[in-house]
């Protein structure tokens, strides 16, 4: 017997292939394993980390918003993608992680995704700034800085486009 759709029609069998859930496990457990160690070695070293404020958050949040726009889209990093999409790297928006069911399509996932790749970002960066204080902190104000930059471009592009169309309209 046939399939049928929502619409009482018969439904068209597509193969579907299935999500490389151990690869995802895979990473979960890489994931929680680096921070692991990275809590290990701070308590070791004694460098527990400080209360933060809501500004160290703020400025961790678009430092990791910088960080992890730079690695899934821009193409300075487009070799950190490059081994795990289909067509040309580097183009950013296009790019669609490999179809392999394993390892490099969870990894072609995780660095197109902005949101996932977004995660690793903010415990790197904070990793970083328990770990090396000084290094961490110039690294997530460095990009927190070009990160409201790119708000602050986007902001005038906006501005002057909405200029133009009023002395436009105002000029007919």
């Amino acid at each position: 017997m046939d399939a049928i759709d929502e619409a009482g029609k018969p439904a068209t069998a597509v193969p579907t292939a299935r999500p490389p859930y151990g690869a995802y496990a895979g990473i979960m457990g890489a994931f929680a394993g680096v921070l692991g160690v990275a809590g290990a070695l701070s308590r070791s070293l004694g460098r527990d980390p400080r209360g933060d404020t809501a500004l160290d958050l703020a400025v961790l949040s678009v430092a990791t918003f910088k960080a992890a726009r730079t690695i899934s889209r821009d193409d300075v990093t487009s070799f950190i993608r490059a081994p795990f999409v289909e067509g040309e790297a580097g183009t950013g928006e296009e790019e669609a992680p490999l179809e392999t069911g394993g390892l490099q399509q969870a990894m072609g996932e995780l660095v197109t995704c902005s949101r996932c790749v977004g995660t690793w970002a903010a415990a790197g960066l904070t990793t970083t700034q328990i770990l090396a204080p000084r290094f961490g902190r110039l690294l997530t104000w460095s990009l927190a800085a070009a990160g409201a930059n790119d708000f602050l471009q986007a902001g005038f592009v906006a501005l002057t486009s909405k200029t133009n169309i009023l002395k436009q309209r105002s000029s007919l």
